[in-house]
């Protein structure tokens, strides 16, 4: 039944070696060979130094071109824009040690090659007899997960050898099969293998020493991505496990304290970085709600195969026996009735790690690995609690790793038979459609494992889609080729569009849209915005949503819609409005976001029209440093800086507890280019909110995001619109009118009445000097959002002393002027996650902002 084999393989894995193949490689060196490049070599993006491969070939039937076309999501040009073609069987060999263990990694990029057309390349690859792949096609790969390129990773046990064979073989079963590859790298590696118990059967166990490994999953669990540049030593990639939780129920996130060190004591550094074991997942502090409830991942695999899952423990907060212990499940088996991390490694802060072996079965629906934490009540443990650091999973056979190719979904299919029609209709080169439809970029596909999970718990329904799920960051990018909206409403060039939107969270039919909102209907209507209006509608027999439906004559068209996809389908935070899916049918473009129930910031600001309506001071307190912590999670939280562009009181919504959410990502702009400081772009964003230096420079930068959020701070105080042309000049900015009244010390005269003298003195002071800095002229002379945000938590906390009831116990001097650079508590906040900021016993900010400040203040982890 391996309908669904090899979806799950290491894609995605670039590695960093630094050492390069010398032109005499002695035994146990590693390669790094970049096909077909020329004899000089030539350096990838991290700045590696890739040599050419044809001294390792044992044949010379092969030939060698260059891509015709960049995928926008290939940051250079080795070692993906040169590939080695085979039309017959060809091997590559290198010298090795018969005893050494060896990671091998495979590079593919399915582009035309000269006449050579990926969609007609079918090849098996073996190495020393072991089955890595078979009648493999890259092309129908990435198709599949809508990526560009992907890279494998095996482990490659003892073969008593001292040449390794690669051997490429094009399938017999196409007619013009050919092989091809774009880079391979050989690292001799540990052999961190050994017995491992078999799940299900007791007191057997396996001899992994000499079996072969496939990666399929590597995840810093409680942590964020940790680059091959970070790994320790190896070179691996490390994503971030939340995309594979199941259900909402998540658990909180723990990072140790500069106090609480880690030490490996005689387990090697090399098992797993410093990062891995420094960071964890555990379930909180609440033992009733922990015994409702298992801490759960899912990882979708091949059926009929045996796995090793690898789990990463490091208990670094208690220092005793028994404190937490914790059962085991994978696949619903027990495998640890009662785990103590402290008694398996014997000491606070030491890591440890525990390997289990399961067969995942070859019937219907047996194509997902089930991993679940939940206490061990049994042996009266202090506290009802689980964690977990870090976890692996490989493939394990002897013989034969490879899989069957995974099989693009219908929608795919019929979305891409339209752009050949297109296509062909408007002369467009063909070289061009297949270097798009493989994939577009590699950071889309990375979202089918989000949507996967979300799918566990909502019901299928018709014109719903439920992706492949496929290893990949968390925090991928991509540079899609921009798209027109024309006046009519009709997509221009969107050729690349719904290919790469429904891979990325639920498509939705026009009749469903209607059926929803009620066939459009104008009482439905909650909002209008640039993009169009957005309507209140009801889908799955009750669930609220937001359908934000697009105008025809709006000058947001499909780049909007497309960002907003790509944006919101990678960004899961607590403070971040969730993207559920779209619709783009019959020219019609619809984005489905959570039901927020109490509408806008701005709303409540200043057209409330009774007195329940407007905000206290704590309110909007509580409701900024919601939205900061969202737009901080933007700007450091992912791989790459995410700048919103477009802050506004509108597009910061709240939900059914004022809990603010971040919305709107239309504008938003992301990139690796970030490092030179900023991204050079057309000037976008709305009048009042505009950053001068953004205006005058064209240069964006996240201080630009800084600037619109110190008007909405002044908005928050004063609680009138950023531009207001019907009142005298010097009045019409708010900004502008706020910073002239502060320096006059006359800022009181322009506070929101309804507030006005109501406010801490302290906690206004420390608010007004924090909006001051935001809308510095200069983009260097105002904060960042994790320095706003620790004095935003400062004024709240000033606000709170007030009532004695509620005062934290801090010392003031302790949150005077925060910065990264010189607090360590403020480095700590830095790296909290929306998990740590729920709080360990579920409080939320509503309902003791006092516990949360007093959390991040004092960090204790579990």
């Amino acid at each position: 039944m391996h309908t669904r084999a090899s979806l799950l393989l290491l894609f995605c894995f670039p590695v960093l070696l630094n050492a390069a193949p010398s032109s005499d490689n002695a035994a146990g060196d590693s390669f790094l060979l970049g096909c077909g490049l020329a004899k000089e070599g030539g350096k990838d993006s991290d700045g590696r130094q890739w040599t050419p491969d044809d001294k390792y070939l044992s044949e010379t039937n092969s030939l060698t071109f260059k891509a015709s076309f960049q995928d926008p999501s290939l940051l250079s040009e080795v070692p993906y824009m040169t590939a080695r073609i085979f039309t017959a069987e060809a091997s590559y060999k290198f010298p090795i040690q018969g005893d050494k263990r060896y990671w091998l990694r495979l590079h593919f990029y399915p582009s035309v090659y000269n006449t050579y057309d990926p969609v007609n390349s079918y090849f098996s690859v073996t190495a020393n007899g072991l089955k890595l792949l078979s009648n493999f096609s890259a092309s129908i790969t990435c198709q599949a997960l809508s990526q560009a390129y992907l890279d494998r990773e095996y482990s490659l046990a003892p073969l008593d050898s001292d040449t390794l064979t690669v051997t490429f073989t094009p399938s017999d079963k196409h007619d013009g099969a050919f092989a091809f590859l774009n880079g391979i790298q050989l690292i001799q590696m540990p052999d961190f293998f050994d017995e491992a118990p078999l799940v299900g059967f007791d007191d057997q166990t396996m001899d992994t020493k000499t079996m072969h490994f496939q990666t399929m999953f590597r995840l810093n669990v409680g942590g964020q991505y940790i680059p091959p540049n970070e790994d320790s030593g190896l070179t691996r990639m490390w994503y971030d496990d939340r995309p594979y939780i199941y259900g909402s129920a998540t658990g909180v996130t723990n990072q140790a304290t500069k106090e609480e060190k880690i030490d490996y004591k005689t387990l090697p550094k090399s098992i797993a970085p410093l990062n891995v074991y420094s960071s964890s997942r555990s379930m909180g502090g609440d033992k009733n709600v922990n015994m409702g409830y298992n801490l759960t991942w899912i990882f979708q695999v091949d059926p009929d195969s045996m796995y090793l899952a690898r789990l990463h423990f490091c208990e670094y907060h208690y220092s005793r026996l028994n404190q937490i212990a914790f059962k085991i499940y994978i696949n619903n088996l027990t495998a640890e009735t009662s785990a103590d991390v402290l008694g398996w490694s014997g000491g606070k802060g030491v890591p440890t790690y525990k390997d289990y072996v399961i067969y995942v079965k070859d019937e219907p629906g047996d194509d997902k690995l089930w991993l679940a934490l939940h206490p061990a009540p049994e042996t009266k443990p202090e506290f009802y609690d689980a964690l977990l650091n870090g976890v692996e999973v490989f493939k394990v056979n002897d013989t034969d790793l490879s899989g069957a190719n995974p099989q693009p979904s219908d929608m795919l299919v019929n979305h891409e038979r339209k752009e050949k029609a297109f296509q062909s209709k408007h002369g467009i080169s063909r070289t061009f459609f297949i270097s798009s439809a493989a994939g577009g970029a590699a950071g889309f596909a990375l979202v089918a494992a989000i949507i996967g999970v979300a799918h566990h718990n909502r019901k299928r329904v018709p014109g719903s889609y439920t992706p492949s799920s496929s290893w990949l960051p968390l925090y991928g990018h991509s540079h899609t080729a921009g798209t027109k909206s024309s006046r009519s409403g009709k997509s221009v060039g969107t050729s690349n569009l719904s290919a790469m939107a429904q891979g990325l969270c639920r498509y939705f039919s026009l009749q469903e849209m209607k059926h929803a909102t009620k066939s459009f209907d104008e009482s439905n209507v909650i909002g209008v915005g640039g993009f169009g209006k957005v309507y209140k509608g009801v889908i799955d027999n009750g669930f609220k949503v937001a359908v934000k439906r697009s105008n025809p004559q709006s000058e947001q068209g499909v780049n909007e819609f497309q960002t907003e996809i790509e944006m919101l389908s990678k960004l899961r935070h607590k403070h971040l409005v969730s993207l559920i899916g779209f619709c783009e049918e019959e020219n019609e473009m619809c984005l489905v976001y959570d039901y927020m129930a109490l509408g806008t910031m701005r709303e409540h600001l200043y057209k409330g029209s009774k007195p329940l309506d407007m905000l206290t001071w704590k309110q909007r307190l509580e409701i900024c440093i919601g939205a900061a912590r969202g737009l901080h999670y933007l700007h450091t939280g992912a791989k790459y800086t995410i700048i919103h562009r477009d802050v506004k009181t509108t597009n910061i919504l709240l939900d059914e507890n004022w809990v603010a959410k971040v919305s709107d990502f239309g504008l938003s702009k992301t990139g690796p280019n970030m490092n030179q400081g900023h991204v050079s772009t057309v000037v976008k964003g709305s009048f009042g909110y505009l950053d001068p230096e953004y205006f005058r420079r064209q240069q964006l930068t996240e201080k630009s995001d800084v600037y619109s959020f110190g008007v909405v701070l002044f908005e928050a105080l004063c609680a009138r619109p950023a531009l207001n042309p019907t009142l005298p000049k010097e009045q019409v900015s708010l900004a502008e009118w706020a910073m002239y009244n502060k320096r006059r010390g006359t800022l009181e005269d322009i506070i929101d009445p309804s507030i006005k003298g109501k406010i801490n003195p302290g906690s206004l002071t420390k608010f007004a000097d924090a909006a001051e800095k935001c809308v510095s002229d200069l983009g260097f002379e105002r904060p960042s959002m994790n320095d706003l945000l620790w004095n935003l938590e400062f004024a709240l906390n000033l606000e709170l002393k007030s009532d004695s009831s509620t005062a934290p116990s801090q010392d003031e001097s302790e949150f005077s002027e925060v910065t990264l650079e010189n607090n360590g508590m403020a480095a700590h906040y830095k790296n909290l996650s929306i998990e740590n900021e729920k709080g360990l016993r579920q409080d939320s900010i509503n309902d003791n902002p006092a516990v949360v400040f007093s959390q991040i203040g004092n960090p204790t982890g579990r």
